[in-house]
């Protein structure tokens, strides 16, 4: 354990300790960013595999691009080994059905059984109650991780991470060293950032002056599908996304082929979640309110199809789907996912991040550290946020 921090050591050992015990169910484990949340775990599954060289471990996230990050942080850290799984929730408890003329995957069904002796899932703050009780159905161990100072899911009364059982909260002496932690740090502590430069693209630009206009501009300009542009406001994502599209040469106001969106609620039977990212394979309008289209979503395996809701896109707010004629499950909401909300990026992370600060007029200071926060973590290498 040469190397690990004082609440690192506590954490493991409580970890094994529990695993070894006999009524065990689950367990939650809280880290900060910085704290070495993967390197515990990666310390961890080598510990295991020390004691018992069978041992199946499912190692499981919500998205398909944070599972290709996960299995890259295990292989790095030599904590993969030949018997386990590494990918998304989904890929792990569900199994495709088929339409038997066509073969098109048409919705999905909860696998009878599953080959794991534990299951750690990362980002579990993004696990809503109905895929934690699937979960829970296996009778499997289950070692749930995530960011306890980030902010809860939005309009979900369930939340892993508000109280976790485990904490590591003692920032890693070389993780001190990073910019991006350093911002992350203030954020969490006093929620203030002030005017400056922090390190190589990580800076922090004033707004309301003349001269940071067209800097902001240039970085819009500058958008790609590695950032993230962040912000609090509806009305200001709406104005960034048409910013962007028009910049892109885009020039209607409906979607077009290529145009990067978000979808905004979950449909389990097609594997896709609220704030989950994607690029227009191809759409067409549909007689009456809905498009017809085909969305490669970012990391995961497969092309998404289905009717989308046309009045969706550029709406202020998310459309309320529960009106009579909007039950139907093959009904689909997505918008522009150029500009995103801080909530929906949760359990997102770009190797930019362009961050408008915005408060709510209602939030409390906690709230808003925890928003400031979190929409500074989702970068990975670059931040600017425009204050």
């Amino acid at each position: 354990m040469i190397g690990l921090s004082g609440d690192q050591k506590a954490a493991l050992s409580n970890l094994i300790s529990w695993f070894n015990s006999e009524n065990k169910i689950y367990i939650t484990l809280g880290g900060y960013a910085g704290t070495g949340k993967t390197t515990l775990i990666g310390i961890l599954r080598q510990n295991f595999f020390d004691q018992n060289k069978k041992l199946k471990v499912a190692f499981c996230t919500f998205t398909g691009k944070a599972s290709r990050v996960l299995r890259s942080k295990l292989i790095e850290a030599k904590a993969l080994f030949p018997l386990d799984f590494v990918g998304t929730i989904h890929s792990l408890i569900y199994s495709p059905i088929e339409d038997e003329k066509t073969k098109e995957i048409i919705g999905w069904k909860r696998k009878d059984e599953i080959e794991a002796d534990l299951i750690i899932v990362d980002e579990a703050s993004m696990v809503d109650i109905f895929i934690w009780q699937d979960l829970l159905s296996y009778k499997i161990p289950i070692i749930a991780v995530g960011d306890h100072g980030q902010l809860p899911p939005i309009r979900e009364n369930f939340n892993l991470m508000q109280k976790p059982d485990l904490k590591l909260e003692e920032i890693h002496r070389q993780a001190k060293e990073n910019p991006i932690i350093k911002l992350s740090i203030m954020a969490r502590e006093t929620g203030k950032i002030p005017i400056s430069f922090f390190g190589r693209n990580v800076k922090k630009i004033s707004y309301g002056e003349s001269d940071s206009w067209e800097a902001v501009e240039e970085l819009l300009k500058s958008y790609n599908e590695d950032t993230m542009i962040l912000c609090g406001y509806n009305k200001t994502r709406i104005k960034i996304n048409d910013f962007i599209r028009n910049s892109l040469g885009f020039e209607s106001p409906v979607p077009q082929t290529r145009d990067r969106v978000v979808c905004l609620r979950n449909n389990r039977a097609k594997g896709i979640f609220n704030g989950m990212l994607g690029s227009v394979f191809d759409i067409k309008d549909k007689e009456g309110d809905f498009y017809k289209a085909r969305i490669a979503m970012d990391g995961e395996e497969g092309i998404y199809k289905g009717l989308i809701y046309k009045a969706q896109f550029g709406a202020p707010e998310p459309i309320n789907f529960t009106k009579e004629r909007f039950r139907l499950r093959t009904h689909d909401i997505f918008d522009f996912g150029y500009a995103l909300t801080v909530h929906k990026a949760q359990g997102s992370q770009a190797k930019r991040v362009i961050l408008f600060e915005e408060r709510f007029s209602k939030s409390n200071d906690d709230e808003w550290r925890r928003w400031l926060y979190t929409g500074i973590t989702r970068a990975e290498e670059e931040l600017f946020i425009i204050g």
